[in-house]
């Protein structure tokens, strides 16, 4: 019988993705030789090569391929065991992973962390904030027990649930507060500042101003939407903002917040998890105390 543990398992899943000995080390937080060690002795333990060693990054054989999908596969599965012992529970404990997005994270997370140490002192909340796409992926892995995005993702392994809606508001120079408020059409024609690419919000802003498929003419990407505001604040621009995020971002910044005419551009917000997660049942209380917290 080949002996192999989860803890190898997961060294090598983590050499995979990051394809760097250092790297993996530093994500399982032991030392490089550790790793390099237990995965030797996995290869071994398999009579089989899982990568192939160079001086600046590994690869992975073909068989190393095979087993690191096989090996997720495993690790998900495990998670899901320690799911299920969860949810066998009559309270909600232990730890709850939770993703979110950078623009809904700052101006939501304050709240619903709070409301949910109140009201369920058990739980560990461990809050991992990135962009849509890559939430997604980690919880298809089991790295993520639920996330909060803009809906919908259209993924048919997820659940959606709705929480609110917002609109988005258009966030200028303090000097324009009393000029006209711009189309959408209008807006194309302007110095646009967005997201930079992978940011939903960003897509949602240029679907807005009926361009789908690509930036405006002249446009300024930013990492965050506090950039954002101050740009605008310096004279580059125009920009759109969602409405949660209106006092925390626009309080020392000198611009002016307009609402734009009917149909007002907005976003549905909700919570996705694995239709497959034991844990589906507590995930709708977690669902419902964030609505409420909105």
């Amino acid at each position: 019988m080949i002996n192999i543990t989860l803890k190898q398992l997961r060294y090598f899943e983590a050499l995979a993705r990051h394809g760097h000995f250092g790297k993996a080390a530093d994500a399982c937080a032991i030392s490089q030789p550790a790793l390099s060690m237990q995965i030797k002795e996995m290869e071994e333990a398999l009579g089989a090569s899982l990568i192939e060693r160079g001086p600046r990054q590994v690869r992975l054989t073909h068989f190393g391929e095979v087993a690191v999908e096989r090996a997720r596969d495993i690790l998900r599965a495990a998670e899901e065991l320690g799911d299920l012992a969860r949810a066998s529970r009559d309270r909600l404990v232990g730890r709850l992973r939770i993703g979110v997005i950078p623009t809904i994270a700052p101006y939501l997370l304050p709240r619903v962390i709070g409301a949910l140490s109140e009201q369920h002192p058990e739980l560990e909340i461990h809050v991992r904030e990135t962009v849509t796409p890559k939430l997604i992926q980690e919880l298809g892995e089991g790295k993520l027990d639920t996330a909060i995005v803009a809906l919908p993702v259209s993924e048919g392994s997820l659940t959606e649930t709705p929480l609110f809606s917002e609109t988005f508001m258009l966030v200028r120079s303090a000097g324009d507060a009393d000029a006209p408020m711009p189309s959408a059409d209008r807006l194309r024609e302007m110095r646009l500042l967005l997201l930079e690419e992978g940011h939903c919000f960003r897509d949602q802003a240029l679907s807005f101003c009926n361009l789908p498929s690509g930036p405006p003419r002249e446009v300024l990407d930013a990492s965050s939407l506090s950039t954002l505001v101050q740009m605008v604040s310096a004279g580059m621009g125009v920009t759109l903002i969602p409405e949660m995020a209106v006092p925390v971002e626009t309080r020392s910044a000198a611009v002016s917040v307009c609402r734009f005419e009917d149909p007002e551009p907005s976003r549905t917000v909700g919570m996705v998890w694995r239709k497959s997660s034991p844990l589906a049942g507590q995930l709708g209380e977690i669902a419902d105390v964030v609505r409420t917290c909105c």
